[in-house]
C-alpha cells in the first residue's frame, strides 16, 4: 500500500503526494544521480536556505550533517564556497517550476528518491538533470585533473543538480 504524504509549509498547504517506490530505488534506468539528497545538503547546496523550512516532509537523517543557513542564504555554506543558484523569480519566468514541486528540480528530485512519482513531470525533470552533463563535458575539457578548484561555480551548479564535481 502506497504512504501518503502531506504537506504543509511555507509554499505549499494541504498538499499530498503517494509514495509508490522504494526509498532511493526504481529510478528511471536514464536518471542516475552521483548523490543523494542527504549527501547534497551535507555538502553545501542553495547556500543553505534551501530546505529550511520543510524538513519534517522529509527523512531525519537527511539533516543530520546537513550545511543549512540560520538566517539569510549563506553561499560560504555550498561546498566550492560560491554562489550558483538563479533566483526563484527566474526559474519561474521560464517555466521551469512544476506547480507540485514549486521550490524546482531539488524539491522534485528529493520526493522522487523518497518514491514519488509522475511521470510526465519525472520524464521533463530526468531530461532537465541529462542536460546538465555539458556543465560536466566543460570542466573535463577546461580543467586540469585534480584541479577542484578550476570553474568553481559550475562545479557547484553540478552539485545542485547531483553531479559529483568533486571527482572530475
Amino acid at each position: 500500500m502506497a504512504r501518503v504524504v502531506t504537506v504543509n509549509d511555507r509554499m505549499q498547504r494541504g498538499y499530498s503526494y503517494e509514495l509508490v517506490a522504494p526509498i532511493g530505488e526504481k529510478f528511471d534506468p536514464e536518471f542516475r544521480p552521483e548523490l543523494t539528497p542527504a549527501e547534497m545538503l551535507s555538502l553545501g547546496v542553495f547556500c543553505g536556505k534551501y530546505m529550511t523550512d520543510c524538513r519534517a516532509e522529509f527523512p531525519a537523517e537527511w539533516f543530520s550533517d546537513a550545511r543549512l543557513a540560520s538566517g539569510r542564504r549563506n553561499c560560504r555554506l555550498n561546498y566550492f564556497g560560491v554562489d550558483a543558484s538563479q533566483k526563484l523569480s527566474v526559474w519561474r519566468e521560464k517555466g521551469w517550476i512544476y506547480p507540485d514541486d514549486p521550490r524546482g528540480w531539488f524539491q522534485w528530485y528529493c520526493r522522487y528518491y523518497l518514491g514519488r512519482r509522475l511521470p510526465q513531470e519525472d520524464a521533463r525533470q530526468i531530461g532537465r538533470w541529462k542536460a546538465m552533463r555539458r556543465h560536466v563535458r566543460q570542466i573535463e575539457r577546461h580543467c586540469e585533473p585534480g584541479d577542484p578548484m578550476c570553474r568553481p561555480r559550475q562545479r557547484q551548479a553540478l552539485l545542485h543538480w547531483a553531479y559529483d564535481s568533486r571527482k572530475l
